[in-house]
């Protein structure tokens, strides 16, 4: 009778390598969902410390007095432009006058028939410089027309004189002028214009027309004042004023006031980028029967320490002047889902009736001594700054732990698999070597199975 074989010489499955490869896969695939629910841990934990930083990034800008603090200024803008620089302006209101806006010496040259083609002539210009000395520039035929000329002034900029070429409207045969333009305003700044000689030009150039420069003259609750020019920066302390029209004997108001509107919106602003973070906390600790708590924060004691410095900040006396008082006081409250509300109306009423007050409940004050009360705002930083110092801050630290976790397991995961490939290799030879070794037997067999089909026994036929 003759030896069986399976489908291939060792009647094993064809697969039979791969079969035993993927049950090998299983760890490394429970590896790889392990790592997948950190790694979603760690996303969440990412998206806390960006809304942390949110919240430290709105306190660094607001956190002291001056920082916070906001003007309004009240005038005539058809007249002036103000601008208040809150960290040296007071609440105020002035009485102005513009009698007269500054003005810089100008000059303007006799009529051209065209600005491009017509023919001033050749010669030079001569500038009288700082120093006494004088300083040629020479003009060819080449650059002999009003527009060349006006190129060649401007660019000698560091001279302080500034050229264009004009239509002076008057519809006459030679309308194009040449106009000069002292750069500095002011008594001070009348101008020394240059020096033309030009021959053999079409027209005689000359300067025609000239215009003195002037300071500019103003009423400060009726003292008379001058300046040099229209950009008054010292008359009135913190203020910027832009003279932009003169009015003489128009009297109006400059009124400097605190903007309760402007710093009730940064407080605003504030307390939404602190609820993003009650807000993520509470949506992570709501947990029902569906929820997935490998792949969540849902009850990390991170999550509760964050949250109950939040409160300790938010319900922590704060001295003033005026003794000890709380942010809540300023229409600051937690509402039934955990979240703060901020009474816009109540903070506005009392900042406009005590700005001292509500700032140093936010911001704190210097004592007597030369220290510092911490306001609200200095509780809150310090609340983000141990949540976010690197690398032990609370929410810092959770993430360097998420992340080692991550890195351990595809440390694992990469050892895993390069036992695998090699454990894939060795099987493979091996069963290449047993595959050539039945194919030996076989052959052998087939052998014997023939000599018993030749004829009789021969150990009868020896018999």
């Amino acid at each position: 009778m003759g030896i069986a074989f399976g489908s291939i010489s060792t009647g094993l499955p064809k697969d039979i390598v791969k079969q035993i490869m993927s049950a090998e896969q299983i760890p490394v695939q429970n590896m790889e969902k392990q790592k997948s629910k950190i790694s979603d841990k760690k996303g969440l934990v990412d998206q806390l410390l960006k809304l942390a930083e949110d919240v430290r990034g709105g306190l660094a800008l607001n956190a002291n007095a001056r920082a916070l603090r906001e003007f309004k200024v009240d005038t005539n803008t058809d007249i002036v432009g103000v601008t208040a620089d809150k960290n040296s302006a007071v609440p105020g209101s002035y009485q102005l006058e513009v009698m007269q806006l500054a003005q810089k010496s100008s000059a303007m040259s006799t009529g051209f028939a065209d600005k491009d083609n017509s023919y001033v002539g050749v010669g030079f210009i001569q500038y009288k410089l700082p120093n006494g000395e004088t300083k040629d520039v020479y003009v060819d035929s080449d650059n002999a027309s009003l527009s060349s000329i006006s190129k060649m002034i401007n660019k000698h900029s560091d001279l302080g004189v500034t050229a264009n070429v004009i239509n002076d409207g008057s519809g006459s045969d030679t309308p194009w002028r040449l106009v000069l333009s002292l750069n500095s305003t002011g008594d001070e700044s009348a101008a020394t214009f240059p020096y033309f000689y030009f021959v053999d030009g079409d027209e005689d150039f000359q300067l025609e027309f000239q215009r003195e420069a002037h300071d500019a003259k103003v009423k400060l609750d009726g003292f008379e004042i001058e300046a040099p020019e229209n950009k008054l920066k010292d008359l009135i302390p913190g203020l910027s004023i832009d003279l932009k029209k003169a009015k003489p004997g128009e009297e109006f108001t400059i009124k400097v006031s605190e903007d309760v509107e402007a710093v009730s919106t940064k407080v605003n602003d504030l307390i939404s980028k602190l609820n993003g973070i009650l807000k993520f906390i509470k949506e992570q600790n709501s947990i029902d029967e569906k929820t997935d708590t490998s792949r969540t924060l849902g009850g990390d004691s991170m999550l509760q320490s964050l949250e109950g410095r939040i409160h300790a900040a938010v319900f922590k006396d704060v001295m003033t002047d005026s003794g000890y008082h709380r942010v809540g006081e300023l229409g600051l409250s937690f509402s039934r889902d955990g979240l703060l509300e901020f009474d816009q109306k109540k903070f506005q009423s009392l900042i406009g009736s005590n700005y001292t007050l509500v700032s140093q409940i936010l911001t704190g004050t210097f004592t007597v001594e030369g220290g510092k009360s911490e306001g609200f705002m200095d509780n809150l930083n310090a609340t983000m700054n141990t949540a976010l110092r690197s690398p032990d801050g609370l929410i810092q630290s959770r993430k360097k732990t998420l992340q080692s976790n991550i890195e351990q397991i595809d440390r694992r995961i990469s050892q895993k698999q390069k036992y695998l490939e090699e454990k894939e290799k060795n099987l493979k030879d091996k069963f290449s070597r047993l595959e050539g070794t039945i194919s030996k037997i076989k052959s052998q067999g087939a052998g014997v199975a023939a000599l018993g089909a030749a004829g009789g026994s021969p150990v009868q036929e020896l018999g």
